[in-house]
Formats: C-alpha cells, structure tokens, sequence
C-alpha cells in the first residue's frame, strides 16, 4: 500500500497536493521548488511487476530518489509521481507498454525530501518465453532544452 508523504520530511517550505494514481489510489504528497540536478554519467534503473509494483533498483534511484531500497521495493512506482506531472503522460506509458512496445519520455519525479529532478526515460517490456513478466526503466540526464519544451507541453495537459 502506498502511504502519504510525510511532511516532516520534506526540507524547506513545502505545498500539498493530493493526487489520484492507478487504480484510483490517493496519497497525499508534499513538494517544494527545489530542483536536484541529475548526476553526470548516472542511469537510473528500475524493474517493476505488470502492475508497476517496484521489483528492482539500482543505487542511483535509492540516491536520486531519496528513498531506501527498501522503502523502494514492493512499492508502486508511482511513488516518484510529481504532481506537476499529467495522467496523460502516463496513461500514454502504460498503453504504450501494454502493447509490448517501447515508450521514452521525460518525467518530473518527487522525491522523499519534496525536491523534484527530470530523467529522460525509457520503458520497454520484459518478455521471457513470449510473455511479458514486468517492465524495465532506464533514466538518464535530459537535456534543459527538452525539459522546457516538456513543462510547456505538460501545462496544457490533464
């Protein structure tokens, strides 16, 4: 079960926003103006189950995302949802995926602490035996250019 953030541990002055996620869920989450810069010649990877449900991390989630591994996994992948992020971008993810293909695109991800980053990501589907069994994302530094043009694009949707 996803739980509300916690705003003591957001740093700084914060805003509160509840947001509905997959499957109806809500959670409360608490977010600043802070922008964490992405690291120089990191990737960011992450497995989840066909549900989103997080499987695997590597060590630059757990530092980017300001969570523990083991706050990580076992978590829907919404965890990072930001709220300044539209549910068209991610329902065009999931029926992009859905039907075994690749998705890229440039996501705003929360983390723990309130602060925000971008990642240019992609999604592709794990297939064993001509069955998906989860998905698999790698993020990587996105360029400032593509990530104006992403907040002009996101502001005009739902």
């Amino acid at each position: 079960m996803l739980k509300d953030m916690n705003p003591d541990d957001v740093v700084g002055d914060y805003e509160k926003s509840v947001l509905t996620l997959h499957g109806n869920i809500r959670r409360t989450v608490f977010y600043t103006e802070q922008e964490i810069p992405y690291p120089e010649g990191k990737l960011i990877v992450s497995r989840t189950d066909l549900t989103g449900v997080i499987t695997h991390v590597n060590s630059s989630f757990v530092e980017m995302s300001g969570y523990t591994k083991d706050e990580l996994i076992g978590a829907p992948h919404s965890i990072l949802r930001h709220p300044a992020m539209p549910s068209a971008a991610f329902k065009d993810l999931w029926d992009t995926i859905r039907n075994q293909c690749k998705w890229q695109g440039y996501v705003k991800n929360l983390r723990k602490d309130g602060a925000y980053y971008w990642v240019k990501a992609v999604v592709i589907p794990n297939i064993r035996n001509g069955e998906v069994v989860g998905y698999t994302s790698v993020r990587r530094k996105p360029s400032r250019k593509k990530i104006e043009q992403s907040i002009d694009l996101y502001s005009t949707l739902e």
